[in-house]
C-alpha cells in the first residue's frame, strides 16, 4: 500500500486509509488564519518581526494567492480525501462554509447559545426544527456548529430521499456530508463517533405557510430515536428562529407541485414575482440554541420499544417547541439588529 491519499480514482476505500489520515472532525489541515503567520525560513523559528513589516498586504495575499493554487492543483490531481459516503471535508472546508459563514454572520446577523452541550469528541445526535421554504437552516447549523464547536467539527446531516435523486444537489450535498435519512447510515455514522444532524419534520416542516410559523410538525415515526438507542448516543435538541422569515410562504400551488414532482410549490412576497431574485433569502435576524442533551445510553435494549421511542420523540418536540417561544421573546422584531 502507497502513501497517496485516498480520492477518485485512487481504488481505496476509507477502511483503508491509516486513522491518522481519516479524522474528518479535525479542522483543515491548512487554517486561512496560518496565512497570516510569519513562515519559517531554512528550518528556524524567526525570531520578532516589525509589525509594520509582518502585515504587508501584499505579502497576505501572496500566501492566499499561493493556498489557492495549491488547492487546485490537489483538486485537480485528486489527491484529496473522501469517506465512503462521498463527505469532501477540504472542499466543504475551503468552498461551501466561507460562503455559509458570510451568510449566517452578516446578512442573518446569526446569535448562538448552548454550544457547551455539545459533545466535544464523541458521537452525538443534533435534532432541530425544521422551517423557511428552502433548508437554509440545515446548511446554516452545519457551518455554525464547525464554526463555534470547541474542536470544530463536522455536522453530518441527514437528508430526505428527494434530495438525494435530484443531479446536481445530490452530488453537493455528498460533498458536503450529507447522507440519506435512514437508521442503517444514521447508525453507522454515530458507531463512527460522528455528530449527526436531523431534522424529523422533513418537508412538512420547511413547506409550511408562514400562518403555521414556529408550530413543529408532527415527528415521523421515531426513526431518529432507534438510532440514538441503538448506539447509545446522546440527542442534543436545537431551536432554531429566523429560517421562517427568509421566505415566507404566502401559498402553496398543488396542482403545479404535482406536475414538477415536487412536495410543494412556493409563493413568497418575491418568488415568483421577482423571478431569479426572488431566490435571495430576506434579511431575518437568527437566534441558535443548542439545549442540554437527553442521554439514551441507558435505554439500549429498548431501541425496539415502540412507547419508549415515542415518549423520547416527544420529549425532544417539546424541548424545541419551549425553546422556540423563549428565542421568540428574545427577538420581538424578526428583522431587527
Amino acid at each position: 500500500m502507497t502513501d497517496e491519499p485516498a480520492g477518485p480514482g485512487s481504488g481505496r476505500r476509507y477502511d483503508d486509509v491509516p486513522p491518522a489520515a481519516r479524522r474528518f472532525g479535525e479542522p483543515p489541515a491548512q487554517d486561512p488564519a496560518d496565512l497570516d503567520r510569519p513562515a519559517r525560513r531554512n528550518g528556524h523559528r524567526p525570531g520578532p518581526v516589525d509589525p509594520a513589516v509582518a502585515d504587508q498586504p501584499g505579502d497576505v495575499w501572496d500566501r492566499r494567492v499561493a493556498a489557492g493554487l495549491a488547492f487546485l492543483r490537489r483538486r485537480l490531481s485528486g489527491r484529496y480525501e473522501v469517506d465512503e459516503f462521498g463527505f469532501d471535508p477540504e472542499l466543504t472546508d475551503q468552498v461551501f462554509h466561507p460562503l455559509l459563514r458570510l451568510l449566517y454572520r452578516e446578512w442573518f446577523r446569526t446569535e448562538v447559545t448552548g454550544v457547551h452541550h455539545l459533545p466535544v469528541d464523541s458521537s452525538g445526535l443534533v435534532v432541530g426544527n425544521h422551517s423557511g421554504t428552502v433548508a437554509l437552516d440545515a446548511l446554516v447549523l452545519a457551518a455554525v456548529l464547525r464554526d463555534r464547536h470547541p474542536a470544530h467539527r463536522h455536522l453530518r446531516l441527514l437528508g430526505a430521499d428527494l434530495v438525494f435523486r435530484m443531479p446536481v444537489v445530490s452530488e453537493l450535498a455528498r460533498k458536503t456530508g450529507g447522507t440519506v435519512a435512514c437508521n442503517p447510515d444514521a447508525e453507522r455514522l454515530l458507531g463512527r463517533g460522528e455528530l449527526v444532524g436531523v431534522f424529523p419534520e422533513g418537508f412538512k416542516g420547511i413547506g409550511k405557510l408562514y400562518a403555521e410559523r414556529y408550530k413543529l410538525q408532527r415527528f415521523g415515526r421515531g426513526g431518529f430515536v432507534s438510532a440514538a438507542l441503538r448506539t447509545g448516543a446522546p440527542i442534543i435538541p436545537v431551536a432554531i428562529v429566523g429560517a421562517e422569515e427568509t421566505y415566507p410562504m404566502l401559498a402553496d400551488i398543488k396542482p403545479l407541485a404535482r406536475l414538477l414532482k415536487l412536495p410543494y410549490f412556493p409563493v413568497t412576497p418575491t418568488f415568483p414575482w421577482l423571478g431569479p431574485l426572488g431566490v435571495v433569502p430576506l434579511p431575518s435576524k437568527w437566534l441558535i440554541e443548542f439545549c442540554p442533551p437527553i442521554p439514551t445510553a441507558h435505554l439500549v435494549d429498548s431501541a425496539d420499544d415502540p412507547l419508549v421511542v415515542f415518549n423520547l420523540a416527544d420529549q425532544v418536540r417539546e424541548t424545541i417547541q419551549q425553546t422556540l417561544h423563549q428565542l421568540l421573546e428574545r427577538r420581538p422584531d424578526p428583522f431587527g439588529a
